[in-house]
Parts: C-alpha cells; sequence; structure tokens
C-alpha cells in the first residue's frame, strides 16, 4: 500500500533520513517509533499513525510497559510488529540497567579458581595475561606463549602489549606447571622482577604472578608472588 510507507511522507520529515543526517538523537519519540513501525495502515502513512500512538499512551514508557498482546490489538501493529517493539523496549530496559561487576581479580585464589580446570589439563607450559580496570575487574584474558614442562617463554615487552592496547589499568600473570609443583623456578622470578620494574616504568602495575600446579597433600595448588611478599 503506497499510502502507508515512508515514500509518503514528504523528505524532510522522513525519519530514517534524517537519522541518518543528524543521529538518532535529534528525533522525536514519534519518528523513532516510526522507523520500528515501517509502515502505517490504510487512510495513515507510518509518521501518523507512530504520532497517534505517542498521542494516545503519552510516553514511548507507557507504551513499552504494554504486554505483546495488547500492542498487537492496536490498529496498524499486529503481532509482528508487537514481537519486534517489544523485543526493542525490552533491549532498552536491559541496557539501561547497571552493568553487571565484572569478576575481580584482586586474590590470588579468584585467579586459582578462574584458570585453573583449564591450565591443569594443559602438558605443556601456558602464560596468560590478565587484563583488569581501574577495580582490578576482568576485563579480557589473553595467552602470550606456550613453553616446554619446564619453562615458560615470555618477554615483558609481549605480556604489556595487549595491556596498552586495550587500554587495561593493571595485570595479572598466570601459568602452569604441568609437573604439578607451584613452586617457582629461578626462571619465574626473574620474569616476575622483570614485570613488576616494567609495570611500574609503564604505569600498569603487576597486580599478582600466580603460578598453578595441583594439591599434592597439604600442598597448596597454587603460588601467588603476591601472597610470598615477592611483589
Amino acid at each position: 500500500m503506497s499510502d502507508s510507507r515512508f515514500e509518503e511522507v514528504p523528505d524532510a520529515e522522513r525519519p530514517r533520513e534524517r537519522l541518518m543526517r543528524h543521529g538518532a538523537e535529534v528525533l522525536s519519540d514519534a519518528e523513532l517509533l516510526a522507523i520500528f513501525l515501517r509502515t502505517g495502515k490504510k487512510g495513515l502513512n507510518v509518521m501518523e499513525l507512530a504520532k497517534g500512538l505517542t498521542k494516545e499512551w503519552g510516553t514511548l514508557r507507557r507504551l513499552a510497559g504494554c504486554t505483546p498482546q495488547e500492542l498487537a490489538k492496536v490498529s496498524g501493529i499486529g503481532p509482528a510488529k508487537a514481537s519486534e517493539l517489544k523485543a526493542a523496549f525490552e533491549m532498552g530496559r536491559r541496557m539501561a540497567r547497571p552493568e553487571s561487576e565484572k569478576l575481580r581479580v584482586d586474590k590470588a585464589i579468584v585467579i586459582y579458581e578462574l584458570m585453573a580446570g583449564e591450565l591443569q589439563a594443559l602438558p605443556y607450559e601456558s602464560l596468560r595475561v590478565l587484563l583488569l580496570d581501574t577495580k582490578h575487574g576482568l576485563l579480557e584474558e589473553k595467552e602470550i606463549s606456550r613453553g616446554s614442562l619446564n619453562e615458560s617463554i615470555a618477554h615483558p615487552r609481549e605480556i604489556f602489549r595487549p595491556a596498552i592496547s586495550k587500554g587495561a589499568y593493571a595485570i595479572a600473570v598466570v601459568h602452569n606447571h604441568p609437573s604439578g609443583d607451584p613452586q617457582p623456578s629461578e626462571a619465574d622470578r626473574r620474569l616476575t622482577r622483570k614485570l613488576s620494574e616494567a609495570g611500574t616504568l609503564l604505569q600498569i602495575p603487576l597486580v599478582d604472578h600466580v603460578i598453578i600446579g595441583t594439591k599434592r597433600g597439604a600442598m597448596s595448588p597454587y603460588f601467588s608472588f603476591r601472597e610470598a611478599g615477592l611483589l
């Protein structure tokens, strides 16, 4: 029906074109609604239908409170448009909620519980960097290197590169010892010292370096340089 589409709306009033030229923030509630409706009904173009709906309900918030069944009963909407509108309103509602708090990586046990399931199963050493925000919330995890059964080969440059790229506030480093013994080697100690020094220079602090092994008797299944007072 040609009288129900945007083509029947004057050029200056077409919401899609206005959005592309000026941005979504300049559109009225009716114009935003019209973009979702796409078509009007017999005798009313889409903008007229959208204006009628906003006038009848008062605000988009009140319209958003309708059930899909109630929306479907509105003349010119129907089940398909009702579902699309309700989905759009629900997305807006979810986006308005505060984001769920990121996993806070501020303790060695948290790092162990986060990474042990994967790293303990590996037959080789894998060194990972955890990128953290200002509250030590986890932004991302990256594998930096894979080593032999006895050593993990990585340069501080490679470890800090993703932190710089992602704008991380701090990092934590974790790797596994396939032997099951989490006690640090001299190479682990040297690497940790270098990372701590590099973090100070880059102003991206090293929160901890955790080595994951397996539990044997009373021995802890992980070693934390922070807990050991070495950071």
